[in-house]
Parts: structure tokens; C-alpha cells; sequence
């Protein structure tokens, strides 16, 4: 089959999106690949729609464990032979899994990154043939990334015990200079094709808002959206609890996730928020990753996210179909003790030592500055945004709230 005829039979598309052809030819060809590609742009048929070409099996590897049960249960509904190894699994599951992949009856595998430094796993990929190995949220390997996890580091090291090195290739959402040049140096990535799709979403709307009552502000807000679909993100546990609560009261139908909940609850409401059987999801940053749900119409952060990474990842999750979407930041200086105390807990990681763990703590906090910047601007907000990610707009956007607020001049204008 051609790249168009997987694309079609598996993915039910008749064209590529931006960049996407680009990638698929880069990786059949045998070169590695740096990408970045904002959320919504399609970053999974990069590497799927290869994996499919390729002799052998494709390894893909993905730091969380909810991601990946996702991405493998969305492969197997269209017919795509596709595993997932990790802790999650019986030693009799793991065993069979390898097994199956040795066999062949497996395209892509879906793999933790803790795995590659086992003895077992190691032995079963040299006597395997692997065709391709994706690094999914590669920002996740630097520690100028927001979601830095030593585990990451292990990956050039176990290609590097491959009897033949595959293409690899490496993709996020968001990465800054320092990080993209941070992934290819610690991966290990040989001659790569760069390629960076631009941050810039123009049917989104952008806005920060500062009212006197949040939650009053919030209900209003989804009120005037009717039935819509909508996420809402909080920062802790407790706020998705009163949000969702509060919401379901006045009728909206609303759902909540979070880590702290139990595991059939949170697939119950996410299984019901893709189906559109609920309208709104609430939730921490726990939800998202991998969500493939094209009509999200608004997306709200009701706390300020601790990084403008992290926001532009979420806010990025409304308008998927590139219809009109609007994301809203309502924002207090509450906020700001909130995300101070979850950079504070965040160095708990045991993974880090003392040394990565001050280090991380200094870029967090200067993230941090960035992010409360971006919220108390009075200039435009897309332009922020893009700079931030190194790229340069200039003029205003005309699609957000700073943009569409009236001048001075033109408020006492309107007043005459």
C-alpha cells in the first residue's frame, strides 16, 4: 500500500495535513526527524502511518500509561495491530505481547520508558526487528522542558544496543530552541530533519480575564455556550471537585477527572466526553493527552497554569477541526500562590537528584515569571505566545481579548 492508501483505509482521510507528508517521507527514507507540531496538527500519523509501511515493528515511546491504553485502544478500532508494555501489564500479558510482536502480529508497540533498561525487554528488541522508534513528548528528555523525566535519558542509550539502529523520530507539541537543540543532542538524533509547523492556531480566540467572582464568571461563561463542548481545567484536585459540582447543579452536563479518582470513573467521563454523551469536561492536566476529540467549541483554565507551555498545550485542545474556538484564562493572584506550591511539590521527584532538582526549581520559576506576564499584558496575546515559542508576528492579532478591547481613544470616542 502507499502512504495515501494507509492514510485512507486507516485514518479515513484523502490528504495530508501540513507537514505530515513531509515527516512520512523523511522516516521512510531513512532519516531521522525532529518535529514539532502544535496540538491538533496531527503528530500520530507521522509515525503510524510509516510504522505501517515499515518491515517489522514500530516502537513508540510515551510517558504516560493512561496515553498509551488510549492511542493503542484508538489503533485497534481501526484495524491497526497496535500493543502497549508497561507496569500496567501481568508478567502472562507482557510475555504474550512480546511474543505476538516477535511474531509479527504486532505493527506498533507502545512502550514506557523505564522498560528500555531491563534486561528482558533488551533481549526481546535485539532478536526483533524494529522498524522505527517514535519518541512521543520528546521535550520530555530536557531539562529546559516543562515535564522533565530522567527516564528519557535512557533512550539513546538503548538504541544505541540495537544490533541495527532504526530511524527515530522525535515529536512534541511544544519546545522552545533550547529544548528542540536539548532533543536531538541527548537522543542522539543523526543528521535530522527539523521541522517546526508554526504555533500560531488563527481560529482560536485568546483571552484573559480578571473577575471579582470567579466561579460566578465561569457558570456564565458556559451558560453562554449552551450546549457546547468544553474542557475546564483547575489546578488541584479540589477545584474540578466544586467546579463539576457546581455546574452539574445548574444542569450542565458536566464530568470530572483527575488522578485521585478511581480508574473506572475516569474512563467512564472520558469515554463519555469523546462520545458526546456529556458537554463539559472538568478536570486537572491529567486530561488531554491524546485526546482526539475535534469539536471541543472553548476551552477555560479556571486557575493559571504554573508555565505557558503547559496552557498553550491545553488551550490547544479546543478547535481541532479549525473552526472558530475560544480559550479564556480567568486569572487571580490566588493563582499564583497555587502554582508557586505545585512547582514547590514538584521537586519531590525522586528520580532527580539534589542538583536537577534546583536547577528544574530555578526554570520552573522563571516559567512561572513568564506565565504571569503573559496574564497582565496589556499588548496582544497571540504575539506572546509566538515569540515565546521564537516565532515573530507583528501587528495586532484582532482575536483576542486585548486586541478587541477599545483603545483610550476610541472609548472616549465612543462616549461623544
Amino acid at each position: 500500500m502507499t502512504k495515501f492508501d494507509v492514510l485512507s483505509k486507516y485514518f479515513g482521510h484523502t490528504q495530508f495535513r501540513a507537514a505530515q507528508e513531509e515527516i512520512i517521507d523523511t522516516l521512510l527514507g531513512g532519516r531521522d526527524v525532529m518535529g514539532v507540531m502544535p496540538t491538533g496538527a496531527g503528530k500520530s500519523v507521522c509515525f503510524q502511518v510509516p510504522a505501517l509501511m515499515m518491515r517489522g515493528a514500530a516502537l513508540v515511546i510515551s510517558p504516560l500509561i493512561s496515553l498509551m491504553k488510549d492511542q493503542v485502544a484508538q489503533l485497534c478500532s481501526r484495524g491497526i495491530p497496535a500493543a502497549f508494555i508497561n507496569s500496567s501489564l501481568t508478567m502472562p500479558q507482557y510475555n504474550e505481547v512480546l511474543r505476538r510482536t516477535k511474531n509479527g502480529q504486532y505493527k506498533i508497540i507502545y512502550v514506557a520508558p523505564e522498560r528500555l533498561e531491563t534486561e528482558d525487554f533488551l533481549r526481546f528488541a535485539t532478536e526483533t526487528d524494529i522498524s522505527m522508534i517514535a519518541v512521543d513528548e520528546a521535550h520530555c528528555v530536557s531539562q529546559w522542558g516543562q515535564d522533565f523525566r530522567p527516564s528519557y535519558l535512557k533512550i539513546a542509550k538503548f538504541t544505541q544496543a540495537l544490533r541495527k539502529r532504526p530511524v527515530i523520530g522525535a515529536f512534541t507539541a511544544t519546545a522552545t530552541a533550547d529544548v528542540k537543540r536539548d532533543i536531538i543532542r541527548l537522543l542522539k538524533l543523526k543528521d535530522p530533519m527539523s521541522l517546526t509547523t508554526g504555533f500560531d492556531r488563527p481560529n482560536l480566540y485568546f483571552g484573559v480575564e480578571r473577575p471579582r467572582y470567579k466561579q460566578k464568571r465561569l457558570i456564565e461563561l458556559v451558560t453562554e455556550r449552551g450546549g457546547m463542548c468544553g474542557v475546564i481545567y483547575c489546578s488541584t484536585r479540589k477545584n474540578v471537585d466544586i467546579v463539576c459540582s457546581e455546574l452539574k447543579k445548574r444542569g450542565v452536563s458536566a464530568a470530572r477527572y483527575h488522578a485521585g479518582l478511581e480508574d473506572i470513573e475516569r474512563r467512564v467521563s472520558q469515554d463519555n466526553f469523546i462520545q458526546g454523551n456529556i458537554s463539559v469536561m472538568v478536570a486537572t492536566n491529567a486530561f488531554g493527552m491524546g485526546i482526539d476529540k475535534a469539536d471541543v467549541r472553548y476551552v477555560i483554565h479556571y486557575n493559571m497554569p504554573k508555565n505557558l507551555e503547559s496552557y498553550y498545550q491545553e488551550a490547544g485542545r479546543a478547535g481541532r477541526d479549525g473552526n472558530s474556538s475560544q480559550c479564556v484564562l480567568l486569572y487571580s493572584h490566588e493563582d499564583i500562590g497555587t502554582a508557586e506550591n505545585l512547582i514547590g511539590t514538584s521537586g519531590e521527584n525522586k528520580e532527580l537528584t539534589d542538583k536537577e532538582s534546583r536547577f528544574i526549581r530555578k526554570l520552573d520559576e522563571k516559567r512561572l515569571d513568564d506565565m504571569i506576564r503573559f496574564c497582565e499584558i496589556d499588548t496582544c496575546l497571540r504575539n506572546y505566545i509566538l515569540s515565546y515559542f521564537g516565532e515573530k508576528r507583528k501587528g495586532r492579532c484582532g482575536n483576542c481579548s486585548n486586541c478587541l478591547k477599545p483603545t483610550l481613544w476610541e472609548y472616549l470616542r465612543g462616549r461623544r
